[in-house]
């Protein structure tokens, strides 16, 4: 008998530095079904890019993602998340440095988190990493969507020179390493 209670899509809040590669990488992910730019875990309600840049409303740049767990599970999503972006480098991913840009999985149900946190323990004790993993991992809190300028900015702005130099590469890697996931 199938199991009709199982979920049709699930929502996963990922920040992995500017919002704008996250977003470019995983809207090109076969099984997700949305991903909007925003901010979370910070203590302003509603910030603007500006504030959220200025690095005192304590959020960070996230995407949100909305997938079928039929066509992709979790751990598909982490093994992308951690290919795209370094869990190594505190609050800073390449020349982009502030707490705005640090690693974080934010979750919506202790099932998420546990998964999380038990995908960590295996990268660590497979030492994938020759540093630390400091993505932090903590349920959603004060999510906002960001500016509509800001939604699928890839897209909309391919010849953008941090979408050649920064957002591109990434999505290229998506494409080599995870070919059988990409849309076609």
């Amino acid at each position: 008998m199938e199991n009709t209670n199982k979920p049709h899509s699930e929502t996963i809040t990922l920040g992995g530095g500017c919002f704008w590669c996250l977003d470019a990488v995983f809207a090109r992910v076969r099984g997700v079904n949305s991903v909007d730019s925003g901010y979370c875990n910070g203590h302003v309600l509603n910030p603007s890019y500006q504030d959220v840049c200025g690095g005192d409303t304590g959020h960070n740049e996230v995407v949100q993602l909305t997938f079928d767990p039929a066509n992709i599970s979790l751990t598909e999503i982490l093994e992308i998340f951690f290919l795209v972006h370094d869990a190594t480098t505190l609050n800073a991913q390449g020349n982009d440095v502030g707490t705005q840009y640090r690693s974080g999985i934010y979750f919506s149900t202790s099932e998420q988190e546990k998964a999380a946190k038990a995908f960590i323990a295996q990268l660590t004790a497979d030492k994938v990493f020759s540093r630390p993993i400091v993505t932090e991992v903590l349920p959603l809190q004060n999510y906002s969507k960001a500016e509509e300028y800001h939604q699928d900015f890839f897209a909309k702005n391919p010849n953008q020179g941090y979408c050649v130099a920064v957002a591109g590469p990434k999505v290229a890697k998506l494409r080599k390493t995870f070919a059988d996931r990409v849309k076609s």
